[in-house]
């Protein structure tokens, strides 16, 4: 292939990551504000503590439901224009959601977000690894995924946004900015035209995509299976901490309802940032030696993260417990750099997006029915810290886990070399 034209697919792909970043940014944006506003949403519309977990957890039931079909819808049809459709479709949600008078309707609201939202993400991901095909797949994940970092950090304005306006205020307003900005990305992202670039070794898409194959091909994949399991456990650590971490903050340290919202949130979602770009960064350079590094990397990050739970939970100072969270933020975010990078080692080429939906399916109904455990938890006086005892826990499960999948990739690496080697002696 030409050098200019390889030069520009390059130049093409990171501007992909570039455009991505900020669609993620407003995703998680959109949806985690909520979680920041809880006082005053009581305010205005009356709820159980358990009522306002059902919040988050409806919005991942319904995102765990329509991701494996989500996932398909990407891998079926242009991801660029599946992406803009979503964005749209979520930011109306958004700006919707502030004209709300009772919680039925903002219970509606809330799946109706998770909905519209359900395929940006797995359509994302994969378009960044459609143009990222060697040793910078884990950055760009890493980059595209600490939009959503970012956005999670940022929800923190909603709780500031509804102290010192109203919680109405803080949908109309992104909303607005998330419709804009769809317009934009209709004039600027696109999928990757027929290029010369080489796929790496195994890598093909030529075969038509079909639902039913795309779900017996994973379902009946071993290392598949592990994934399912790793995301489940996983998911209860995620979405406990953003749940009820800033919760948990408020009552801990006598802080006020905004004060514990942006503490919580720029603290870990900033050093998940750091951790996805050095999770990923170095996962990249440690592949050059190591084809499995992007399985190692999440491993060690996943038993590095743990200490920084139970650091928090312990901490006598707001001071420890932020750099109990910060460590949490840094070391667990290794995991997500490379996730979609192991799909590919594991899952067919044409199937990667419903891969990341599938998964994401089991990891977001169990994350939400922690969650919702949580709150009936708090509704029965029982101290928040035992979630996230539970949470130190877990986050060791799943580093196990993926040493399992290191083992299974480094088998199924063997049998292909035995496979190879007659066929090459043959020749």
């Amino acid at each position: 292939m030409p050098l200019a034209a390889a030069a520009n697919f390059r130049r093409n792909g990171w501007l992909v990551v570039a455009l991505l970043w900020f669609t993620a940014c407003l995703n998680y944006l959109d949806r985690l504000m909520i979680t920041t506003m809880r006082g005053s949403l009581m305010e205005t519309i009356p709820m159980t503590e358990s009522q306002f977990g059902l919040l988050t957890t409806v919005v991942l039931i319904v995102y765990g439901l329509g991701s494996p079909f989500a996932g398909y819808f990407a891998d079926r049809f242009k991801r660029s224009l599946v992406i803009v459709g979503s964005l749209f479709a979520w930011s109306v949600v958004t700006g919707l959601t502030a004209y709300v008078k009772t919680y039925d309707q903002l219970l509606a609201l809330r799946a109706l977000l998770a909905l519209s939202q359900v395929a940006a993400v797995p359509a994302s991901v994969a378009l960044v690894v459609d143009y990222h095909r060697g040793s910078t797949r884990s950055l760009a994940s890493g980059i595209l995924l600490s939009g959503a970092m970012a956005g999670a950090a940022l929800s923190g304005l909603g709780g500031w946004i509804a102290s010192n306006s109203s919680w109405g205020h803080a949908h109309q307003l992104f909303g607005l900015i998330g419709v804009g900005y769809s317009i934009a990305l209709l004039l600027l992202l696109r999928d990757p035209e027929d290029t010369d670039v080489p796929l790496p070794a195994g890598e093909s898409s030529a075969a038509p995509v079909r639902l039913g194959e795309a779900f017996r091909s994973l379902f009946t994949d071993p290392g598949y299976m592990l994934i399912i399991a790793y995301n489940c456990v996983l998911g209860v650590v995620a979405w406990s901490v953003v749940g009820w971490m800033p919760t948990y903050m408020k009552e801990q340290y006598a802080l006020t309802q905004g004060a514990a919202g942006m503490y919580t949130t720029l603290c870990v979602n900033i050093a998940a940032l750091l951790g996805l770009l050095i999770g990923g960064k170095w996962a990249d350079r440690w592949s050059r030696r190591n084809p499995r590094a992007r399985i190692l990397v999440p491993m060690i990050g996943l038993f590095l993260a743990a200490p920084g739970v139970l650091l928090l939970i312990k901490a006598p100072v707001l001071a420890l417990a932020l750099a109990g969270l910060s460590m949490y933020g840094l070391f667990r975010y290794f995991s997500d750099a490379n996730l979609m990078p192991v799909l590919c080692m594991l899952v067919d080429p044409r199937y990667r997006a419903t891969s990341w939906g599938v998964s994401s399916l089991f990891s977001t109904l169990v994350g939400g029915a922690g969650i919702y455990a949580g709150g009936m938890l708090r509704d029965a006086k029982i101290d928040v810290s035992r979630i996230f005892e539970f949470a130190a826990f877990n986050l060791l499960l799943s580093a196990g886990l993926m040493l399992m999948i290191y083992r299974h990739v480094g088998r199924k690496a063997a049998a292909s070399a035995k496979v190879a080697t007659p066929a090459a002696a043959d020749a």
